[in-house]
């Protein structure tokens, strides 16, 4: 029987909102920190190193360029976030993303599928989001970066960001499973079905429920797999989560998530996760704040049903 598992976190701060056009998902590290986060876990078993917040360049000017807004500006800091999430996972620590906006994660899954190319691991990504987030620049209406992610890591998108890894595709599509989405633009819609993307949404996740939904996100998972989480704080209803920029209509309840994070939690095998687009000026009495900090410690809950599968990717 592997032994009871200890979350080793390191936790890694972004704030950068260069890749959206509503500023303010830069406060979401400092605001995640002030309501307790690692109190949080400290209290509930979890050893947490927070390296503090890494440095990138200001988007000052929302800079237009070949169909990308701000792209210097987010591929240095995906730069950053890749070393760090690489310098973690080294470390054999689970590392844990504090966004700053969604473009973020091509950073730190990039890093994830390098480790895990680099060790032989299975790689899973759950992309808990009310968007696709595949955008390309031909695509796009708004020309932002925070709605390429998906696109990118698989491939479609600027070299400097499609090619962190030194590898294009860094994920094949295969390995990601979309959760929740609920607003994908027509041209989007294309690319997703080109790419071959399985996309679970809203309305399935609503009339399933989250144990049908996670069951099969979770299917044939092998047992020294490598789960990865990108959670959208927009996943949830902006009735429940109003503090992020780019809120749809008719996402999840509280409950909903809870049980769809339970499952990741009993499968005992998330490796990293990130947590992203936390927009403290658009929330409403700190309630998005609290429930992020809550589903974080959802995933990473200790206990007689977590075993570890294995090493969190040290090489």
């Amino acid at each position: 029987m592997p032994p009871l598992l200890k979350h080793e976190i390191e936790l890694i701060g972004a704030p950068c909102d260069a890749g959206a056009s509503v500023a303010g998902a830069r406060l979401g590290p400092g605001a995640l920190r002030e309501a307790g986060l690692v109190t949080r876990l400290l209290a509930q078993g979890c050893a947490v190193h927070d390296t503090g917040d890494l440095d990138g360049p200001s988007a000052p000017a929302q800079t237009v360029i070949e169909g990308y807004r701000n792209l210097a500006e987010v591929t240095a800091w995906n730069r950053a976030v890749h070393d760090a999430v690489t310098l973690a996972l080294n470390r054999g620590r689970l590392p844990l993303l504090l966004g700053g906006d969604h473009s973020l994660a091509i950073g730190s899954i990039s890093a994830v599928a390098r480790q895990c190319r680099n060790t032989g691991r299975p790689l899973r990504v759950l992309w808990f989001d009310a968007h696709a987030d595949c955008n390309s620049r031909r695509t796009s209406p708004s020309a932002n970066l925070h709605g390429m992610p998906v696109a990118c890591l698989c491939g479609v998108g600027p070299m400097a960001l499609t090619g962190l890894t030194g590898q294009v595709p860094a994920l094949a599509p295969a390995q990601l499973r979309l959760i929740g989405v609920r607003s994908v633009d027509p041209g989007e819609a294309q690319l997703v079905q080109r790419l071959g993307l399985e996309v679970t949404g809203m309305d399935t996740l609503r009339t399933a429920g989250a144990d049908a939904v996670m069951a099969h996100a979770l299917e044939a998972l092998p047992a020294d797999a490598h789960l990865h989480v990108s959670l959208d704080l927009d996943f949830l209803d902006p009735a429940v989560a109003p503090g992020t920029g780019t809120v749809v209509a008719g996402g999840a309840s509280l409950e909903q998530a809870r049980s769809c994070l339970q499952w990741i939690a009993r499968s005992g095998r998330l490796g990293s996760l990130d947590v992203m687009e936390l927009n403290p000026s658009l929330d409403q009495n700190q309630q998005t704040v609290r429930h992020a900090v809550d589903l974080i410690a959802e995933l990473l809950a200790t206990g007689p049903a977590r075993r570890a599968s294995g090493d969190f990717g040290r090489a």
